[in-house]
């Protein structure tokens, strides 16, 4: 039986292959494809409003347009100049630039803080380019589907955090697969290419990987991977990069390439940096809400993932999950609703309840998920004419040793009224001038950087600490 299934398993994989061959844009080569060009497309349309919905648009509409402008000049000398490109800039720390199949590509705004010149981003944005043109993103796909069929893997990424989450919807979970080594050398070479190809010095695109490499860990943060989680570093990046450099810019002698430092930081100045408490933050394990007025207790313990979309917070041992959200609906009772429908859930219990006395609805359901069956604790809560969302879940069989903790968590759920905790404000980025020869670290202090964040200056500038900057040279200051 099992070697009538290989060989099943065999003569589809092959017929897939024979019925999916595409010619590669970049490398004019025929492989394996499942997806059309249609489907990329189609693909990258669900992916973009998923990624809006959940990490959100950094709300600087020059800035965004500064993005969007340089990367359309990059995507029309690109391999793939008719593919219709978007660019956005998410409102996130974490410091990653990707793309999706389609022709979508997405820059955050922690990446932007440790650039320093425009000849680095566009470095960046034509690596991003890069894998869009040579299509990775879709083989990437491609790959994931193949593994589903020969290991009946139901979803991209299995985890039931994410699965029950949304995050693993086809398009979302795009974000969670690896490219290779060979892919990142590829886009790598598209990037210097391209950068070079409009008139940057695309030597300065390895400044960037030399700053990953010092820092200590790139976290993740907000549920979405930095750029290690996604881009792995081939070896001799930046050697490799500098050869690239120099074959690319001997194509046209003569040319001046342009660098633009002083102009790009111009162009950030005042950039959010890190956590935007605005947002929401925890302190001592309560979650505070400025902008929305609200406030509950985390669990001890707990790691807490916070989103424009939701807040997911995960138990220690990882058996347990609370994610908290808005919902769209207008009351209580068909929020539940839409809850019970979406899910298919088995309601055993289903209650009117109190929330730091707001009204709140209780429902206690059983669901099927790809890797089995859970029970949800989800509590309903009308403040501010919204209604707040709490689901609380682990394996039917574990969920008594968590049922205390769901409870004490989506009860506390209360406004947000004390002053200080409401007048938060994000660290930013501020571009000042160095006015007299000077280690980078003394110039930090002098212009009031936040003591506790003098080394991620050092990173964020590109430099050591210890290194001398030179009179009217611009860098960058942490700062509230």
């Amino acid at each position: 039986m099992r070697k009538h299934m290989r060989t099943f398993l065999l003569f589809a994989l092959l017929s897939s292959w024979l019925a999916s061959c595409a010619v590669n844009p970049v490398t004019g080569k025929r492989q394996l494809m499942l997806m059309s060009e249609a489907d990329e497309l189609k693909l990258g349309q669900e992916t973009d409003k998923q990624v809006l919905e959940s990490f959100g648009i950094y709300n600087d509409p020059a800035l965004q347009k500064y993005i969007s402008d340089l990367g359309h000049r990059m995507a029309h000398i690109s391999h793939r100049p008719n593919l219709q490109f978007n660019f956005r800039l998410l409102d996130s720390p974490v410091i990653n630039a990707f793309a999706v199949p389609g022709g979508y590509v997405y820059i955050t705004r922690g990446i932007l803080a440790y650039l320093n010149s425009e000849a680095e981003l566009a470095g960046v944005m034509g690596h991003e380019i890069g894998h869009v043109a040579a299509r990775h993103s879709a083989q990437q796909y491609s790959k994931a589907k193949i593994a589903q069929i020969g290991l009946g893997v139901g979803t991209i990424v299995s985890h039931t955090f994410r699965q029950f989450s949304g995050l693993a919807q086809s398009g979302l979970g795009l974000l969670f697969l690896r490219f290779s080594r060979d892919h990142e050398r590829q886009a790598d070479q598209l990037g210097v290419e391209y950068s070079t190809k409009v008139g940057y010095n695309a030597y300065e695109m390895a400044n960037f990987f030399v700053v990953l490499e010092k820092m200590d860990k790139n976290a993740d943060k907000g549920g979405l991977p930095g750029w290690l989680s996604t881009h792995p570093n081939p070896a001799d990046r930046v050697v490799k990069i500098h050869q690239m450099a120099k074959e690319q810019q001997a194509k046209y002698p003569g040319k001046k390439f342009v660098i633009k430092r002083n102009f790009y930081l111009n162009k950030i100045n005042g950039l959010v940096f890190g956590e935007d408490p605005r947002e929401g933050y925890v302190e001592k394990n309560v979650f505070y809400h400025p902008d929305l007025r609200f406030q509950f207790p985390v669990p001890t313990g707990w790691k807490l993932q916070n989103s424009p979309s939701e807040v997911r917070m995960l138990s220690e041992d990882k058996k347990a999950a609370i994610i908290f959200k808005l919902s769209s609906q207008k009351t209580l009772a068909a929020a539940a609703d839409k809850f019970i429908r979406d899910n298919k859930a088995n309601v055993s219990v289903r209650e009117a309840a109190k929330a730091s006395g707001l009204p709140a609805m209780r429902v206690i359901s059983d669901i099927k998920t790809g890797n089995g069956r859970i029970r949800v604790q989800s509590f309903f809560i009308r403040y501010n004419d919204q209604i707040y969302v709490f689901h609380g879940y682990s394996g039917v069989g574990s969920f008594g040793d968590y049922a205390a903790v769901f409870t004490q968590t989506m009860k506390s759920f209360g406004p947000l009224t004390d002053a200080k905790k409401i007048a938060v404000k994000p660290f930013r980025i501020r571009i000042k001038k160095v006015a007299h020869k000077q280690t980078l670290e003394k110039a930090l202090k002098a212009f009031g950087s936040d003591p506790k964040r003098l080394k991620e200056g050092g990173y964020i500038n590109g430099m050591d600490l210890t290194a001398v900057v030179k009179p009217g040279t611009l860098i960058k200051v942490i700062q509230k």
